[in-house]
C-alpha cells in the first residue's frame, strides 16, 4: 500500500466504513495532495535543493551587483562574469570551472566569491552546497597533510555526489601548505567521472594574497607611463601571475600540478585600490548601515587610510579592508547628523 493511502487510513479510522465510492475519492484525493507537496516547485520553497540541470544564472543580475558592489576591478568582473556565464550556459562541460583570484588583501576576493555563491546558490556561503575552506583553520598542521588530503578528497566526493552544483571556495592560499591542493587535481580535470561521480558541474574557488606584488607592479607601470587604469587587459597580467604564483613557495599552488596541467581556468588578478575607490566603500557601507552619504565622512575616513607608494600616495595598502572599522569611530557623528533612510 502507497505510504500517502497508508497514512490517510490510519488517520481515518471511519474511512473502512464508507462506501466504496467515496474510499476512492479519499485516496485519490490524498495521493494527488501528496504528489504536490512532493513536487520540487513547491518543496524547494521550504527546503534547499541542489538546482535542477537546466538552471542557468541570472547574467543581467548578476552584473547589476557586481556593478554596485564592487569597485575598481573592472578586470575581475568582467572575467569572472564571461567565465561564470560560459559556464553555466555549456550544458556539457568538459571540466568543473576553476578561478583562482589573486590580489592584496581587501580589493574584493572574498567580496566577489560570496556575490558568486549567491547567485549559484541563493543562500550563498550559509548553502549546505557552498564550501568554504580556511587554510589556517582546517589545515593547521604540516604534520597531518596526508590526512587532510584524504579529508578534502572524502569531502569533496560525497558533496558533489549530493550535488553536482556545488560550489568549494578555498581561502588563504598563501597560507596552505604546499602539495596539499594537488590532492583535488582528479576531481579538476577532464575526466567524464572519476569512481563514478561526475565533478564537470562544479565551481572551485581559490583565494589567495600571492601574487598582489606582481599586479601592483603591473598597475603602477601603467600609471608611471601615463595609461589609464582601464586599459589593463588579462592578457597583460595573466602570464606573470600564473608563473609567479606557480614558483612561490607561499602561494599554496607552488609547482602545483594544477597549474602545470592547466586546470586552472582563469588567474584573475585584483588591482590596488585608488583613493576614489575606497571613498566608494565608504559610501556603500555608510548606505549599508541606513545613513544617508555624508562626504565629509567619506573624506575623513579615506583620509585615515594609508596609501602607497610613499611619495605618490596612489594605492590604499589594505584595500577596503579596513573601511568598516573606520567608519565605526564615526558613528557617533553619523547619528547626530545625518538621517537614516526611511
Amino acid at each position: 500500500m502507497p505510504r500517502s493511502v497508508g497514512l490517510l487510513w490510519l488517520l481515518l479510522p471511519g474511512l473502512a466504513a464508507l462506501e466504496p465510492l467515496s474510499v476512492g475519492l479519499a485516496i485519490g484525493v490524498a495521493s494527488a495532495l501528496t504528489g504536490y507537496l512532493s513536487h520540487p516547485r513547491f518543496y524547494c520553497n521550504y527546503v534547499e535543493c541542489c538546482p535542477s540541470a537546466g538552471q542557468r544564472l541570472n547574467a543581467t543580475a548578476l552584473k547589476a551587483q557586481l556593478d554596485a558592489k564592487l569597485f575598481g576591478q573592472h578586470l575581475a568582473k568582467d572575467v569572472v562574469l564571461k567565465a561564470v556565464m560560459g559556464f553555466s550556459n555549456n550544458p556539457s562541460p568538459k571540466k568543473p570551472l576553476t578561478l583562482s583570484l589573486h590580489g592584496w588583501a581587501g580589493t574584493g576576493k572574498n567580496f566577489l566569491s560570496q556575490i558568486l555563491a549567491e547567485h549559484v546558490h541563493r543562500a550563498g556561503l550559509r548553502s549546505k552546497f557552498v564550501h568554504l575552506f580556511l587554510a589556517t583553520l582546517h589545515f593547521p598542521h604540516q604534520d597531518q597533510l596526508k590526512l587532510y588530503k584524504e579529508q578534502l578528497q572524502n569531502w569533496i566526493r560525497g558533496n558533489v555526489s549530493a550535488c553536482p552544483h556545488s560550489v568549494f571556495i578555498f581561502d588563504e592560499m598563501d597560507k596552505m601548505h604546499p602539495g596539499l591542493i594537488d590532492a583535488i587535481k582528479p576531481f579538476l580535470d577532464y575526466y567524464e567521472q572519476v569512481d563514478g561521480v561526475s565533478y564537470r558541474k562544479a565551481i572551485f574557488i581559490f583565494l589567495s594574497n600571492a601574487g598582489g606584488d606582481l599586479i601592483n607592479k603591473a598597475a603602477l607601470d601603467f600609471w608611471t607611463s601615463g595609461k589609464g587604469r582601464e586599459e589593463i587587459q588579462l592578457k597583460d597580467l595573466e602570464p606573470t601571475l600564473s608563473v609567479g604564483v606557480f614558483n612561490n613557495k607561499n602561494s599554496g599552488l607552488w609547482h602545483s600540478s594544477l597549474i602545470d596541467r592547466n586546470l586552472i581556468d582563469y588567474f584573475v588578478p585584483f588591482l590596488p585600490l585608488e583613493h576614489k575607490h575606497v571613498k566608494m566603500c565608504v559610501r556603500a557601507e555608510m548606505i549599508a548601515r541606513g545613513y544617508a552619504v555624508d562626504e565629509k565622512i567619506v573624506q575623513a575616513v579615506a583620509d585615515e587610510m594609508t596609501f602607497f607608494p610613499k611619495e605618490q600616495k596612489i594605492y590604499s595598502d589594505k584595500g577596503c579592508k579596513t573601511v568598516q572599522a573606520k567608519l565605526d569611530i564615526h558613528e557617533g557623528a553619523m547619528m547626530r547628523d545625518t538621517k537614516p533612510k526611511g
